[in-house]
């Protein structure tokens, strides 16, 4: 008897167009240069090619390359971090400026070694960007940052144009999915975060694939809803290497488009579903939605 495949073969629709252009290549050059991270290499991004060719986009990571937890999904790389690179925000500003970026993302690893979680080093990121690009609409992506809610205090009070933090799966699977986050942690921080800026739209984002059931995706869209979150991410999980969880299934687009139409249905202002879709995908466009809803309840 044939042994039973192990891993689930990926379906035609995962395909990704490799498109290694000279925008390309000058974003890698510059990365390299200004000693910068990306977590669009880090985490192997499927859109890498798409965002740094086609829409010349990129997520920065701050606050160094080695992550504090070991969640079973994730890439980036995990031990014991480097000391803070104080330089580091001015070094982002400047490649924001150089790329003349219109949305810029700034996530970082988790670094629960420093008592106020990279908030300090986060929020003068953001301020360098405005002094240099003023023109730049700024998307922050923090980990919980331990739930300790004046490190989001001082992130915040940067006044970022979108507080992304993402919930990553549903409930029932954040034990076996997530090192040291929290679900019910995760909408806190999501919650106090419009409260404390109640004009900034909040945003987060769920990857599918790991065994959850609709139901349970449905349930999550309600929690967001349910702590005034505006945007919503959907996307199919990968798995980066074999040590990391397995797929337990490849959802169709033609079931993230019907799990769009949900979330839209719930209320939030926007939603990217799709197989490659990541928490950082088409944020240029998440922005100007964000703000057009505005404008309209104004």
């Amino acid at each position: 008897m044939a042994k039973k495949e192990e891993y689930l073969r990926k379906p035609e629709w995962l395909k990704i167009k490799l498109n290694t252009n000279e925008n390309y290549t000058d974003l890698k050059k510059l990365m390299r240069e200004k000693n910068l991270h990306t977590v669009c290499e880090e985490a192997k991004c499927p859109n890498i090619h798409e965002c740094w060719a086609v829409r010349r986009t990129a997520t920065f990571m701050i606050l160094g390359d080695t992550c504090t937890r070991a969640c079973r999904f994730c890439a980036v790389k995990t031990g014991l971090p480097t000391e803070l690179d104080l330089a580091e925000p001015e070094r982002v500003a400047d490649s924001v400026a150089l790329m003349n970026l219109k949305h810029a993302v700034v996530t970082a690893v988790a670094r629960d070694d420093l008592k106020d979680g990279g908030a300090k080093v986060f929020a003068e990121t953001v301020r360098a960007i405005r002094r240099k690009s003023p023109f730049t609409s700024i998307e922050v992506l923090p980990s919980d940052m331990g739930g300790v809610y004046e490190n989001l205090k001082t992130l915040m009070d940067a006044k970022p144009d979108i507080l992304n933090h993402n919930i990553e799966t549903v409930r029932e699977l954040t034990p076996r999915v997530r090192a040291r986050a929290k679900y019910d942690r995760s909408l806190e921080f999501l919650k106090r975060a419009k409260e404390m800026q109640p004009d900034i739209p909040t945003k987060s984002s769920l990857m599918i694939g790991l065994g959850e059931t609709k139901e349970q995706i449905i349930e999550t869209m309600d929690d967001l809803r349910a702590n005034n979150v505006d945007i919503m991410t959907i996307g199919q999980y990968l798995q980066p290497t074999k040590k990391h969880l397995k797929v337990q299934k490849y959802y169709h687009p033609d079931e993230f488009a019907e799990l769009r139409e949900i979330a839209i249905s719930k209320g939030f202002s926007h939603c990217e579903a799709g197989p490659l879709v990541r928490s950082s995908y088409h944020a240029d466009e998440q922005v100007n939605a964000a703000a057009k809803q505005k404008q309209a309840q104004a």
